[in-house]
């Protein structure tokens, strides 16, 4: 009986310890033996939480107010998270006592104020998703350990340079989402890595904003009014992101000096020319979507990897264009007016694995493509054949879309050289089901080719049918399939090599272009 007894206690000590079923643990509350504490759907702080408490998370409750009193005993803090729980004020010095906390986190609340008199020892700070609709320049004082202070989604409206003059050590700031129309002075900050203040309104950037902002590797001022590109920017940017905002004009001379940017994005403004970006010799992402270019850019940077020049009013793709991007492997020119496209315009492009052309007024697919393509997107053009010519060299494509164009027939030949072929999309074209159709249906299962699409418009007596799955037409041509000796091949499956990581959604037309 004493054994059982035994047993049983330590069984109960064993789901104390693993699953928080601790007698000391406050109701509503799970605590583990990492000193870990999670509670949901409280009123108040709990009183009973162990002294030795080093993680306390509370979320989804209903806590008006923090207290100087409810952290009294917390003498062991590292971490403590208070997300979405209606907070609207924290009494002053709430955590001033606290020595060891070094991350307080008070996401999706309603403070109006960054708590008073934080501890020195305090390296993380999130209080985004509140109402905050100004920042103190004695807010931050003290906190000389500070790395990461996020105020995402608040109600600031102005940033002073002397408001974080004490954050020595800080790394990352982020003020996305707030109402920011200016900024002022020179933000000294030596350590700072990571800055970003999209959404917001800002008009102008002065000219010694990062004067001090020497070790800045990530910059984002994507969705403001800002006319013109900020300038003096430190030399240590690798990513610079200015899309959504109103520029008319870029100034590469003025950034030359950035010889370490390797990203820049200026999407969805209001550019209607881009020269000079072969100034910095080291960029490998350019996105320039959604602007007003009638031609691609001239002279590009050498070490180009993605050019993504979508949605714009670019009507000509010529070898000239691209004459130095040996490197460039993802190319996005959909939503354009393209009508001519030089044959071998993208031959040098030796590593070129992605190509999207689609909605464009393309009446063919272009001639001497790279054989490197994995995946060729021409849906929405007004291509009427393909032709073997055109495909032929495509010997590592895995993805082809040729959705919603004017194909009615397809050329065996033309498919037979497609070893890889994956995916294939077909829906939206005039098809004429004949029984030579069928002949090509045949061998797309064979490669084990996924078909999607392929509804018959003739003729009459097929409307509406898919070629590709009707067992109506393959019955009325299996003479025919019996002929060509056909009928009866099976299906392989592509060896494993032969299979790269493809991440296409097959449902749906966005499908993500990029391979690994």
């Amino acid at each position: 009986m004493f054994w059982k007894m035994h047993l049983l206690y330590a069984v109960l000590v064993w789901l104390s310890l693993s699953y928080g079923f601790d007698p000391k643990c406050p109701g509503r509350c799970s605590c583990d033996s990492m000193q870990s504490v999670q509670c949901y759907r409280l009123t108040e702080v709990p009183s009973g939480i162990p002294s030795t408490t080093k993680k306390l998370y509370i979320s989804h409750s209903r806590i008006q107010r923090l207290q100087l009193c409810n952290f009294t005993r917390m003498l062991a803090l590292e971490d403590f998270i208070l997300l979405a729980s209606g907070t609207e004020s924290v009494e002053n010095d709430t955590f001033k006592t606290l020595s060891t906390l070094k991350t307080l986190e008070l996401w999706k609340n309603k403070l109006r104020r960054v708590p008073s008199a934080l501890p020195a020892s305090l390296e993380v700070l999130k209080l985004n998703d509140n109402s905050i609709y100004v920042l103190q320049g004695s807010d931050f004082e003290g906190l000389k350990k500070l790395k990461i202070l996020e105020l995402k989604n608040n109600l600031i409206s102005s940033l002073s340079s002397r408001t974080l003059s004490s954050l020595v050590s800080l790394e990352n700031l982020m003020l996305d989402g707030n109402s920011i129309e200016s900024v002022a002075g020179q933000l000294v900050l030596p350590h700072l890595k990571h800055m970003s203040m999209e959404n917001n309104k800002i008009h102008l950037i002065p000219a010694n904003f990062f004067t001090s902002l020497q070790s800045l590797q990530f910059l984002s001022f994507s969705g403001n009014f800002l006319t013109k590109m900020p300038v003096n920017m430190p030399k240590s940017l690798f990513s610079l992101k200015m899309e959504r905002n109103q520029l008319k004009v870029v100034r590469f001379r003025d950034m030359k000096h950035l010889e370490n940017l390797s990203h820049l994005y200026l999407s969805e403004n209001s550019l209607s020319s881009i020269d000079g970006a072969q100034l910095l010799a080291n960029l490998t992402t350019l996105e320039l979507s959604q602007n007003q270019l009638h031609m691609l850019p001239l002279r590009l940077p050498a070490r180009l990897q993605k050019l993504d020049i979508s949605n714009n009013l670019i009507q000509r793709v010529t070898a000239q264009d691209f004459q130095d991007l040996q490197d460039l492997k993802h190319l996005f020119l959909d939503n354009n007016i393209v009508s001519l496209f030089e044959a071998g315009a993208l031959q040098r492009c030796s590593q070129l694995s992605n190509l999207a052309l689609e909605q464009n007024l393309l009446l063919s697919i272009p001639l001497r493509l790279p054989g490197t393509l994995a995946r060729l997107d021409l849906k929405g053009n007004a291509i009427q054949d393909i032709a073997e010519k055109e495909l032929k060299d495509l010997k590592q494509l895995q993805v082809l879309n040729l959705r919603n164009n004017k194909i009615s027939a397809l050329d065996l030949r033309a498919l037979e050289g497609l070893h890889r072929l994956r995916y294939l999309y077909l829906d939206g074209n005039p098809w004429n089901c004949t029984c030579s159709l069928l002949r090509v249906r045949e061998v797309l299962k064979a490669k084990g080719t996924d078909v999607r699409g392929g509804q018959c418009a003739a003729p009459a007596e097929r409307q509406g049918e898919s070629w590709m799955s009707s067992k109506k037409i393959v019955k009325q041509c299996e003479h025919h399939l019996h002929l060509t000796g056909k009928s009866t091949e099976t299906k392989k499956k592509p060896k494993p090599e032969e299979l790269s990581n493809i991440r296409a959604n097959v449902d749906d037309d966005d499908y993500d272009y990029e391979i690994d």
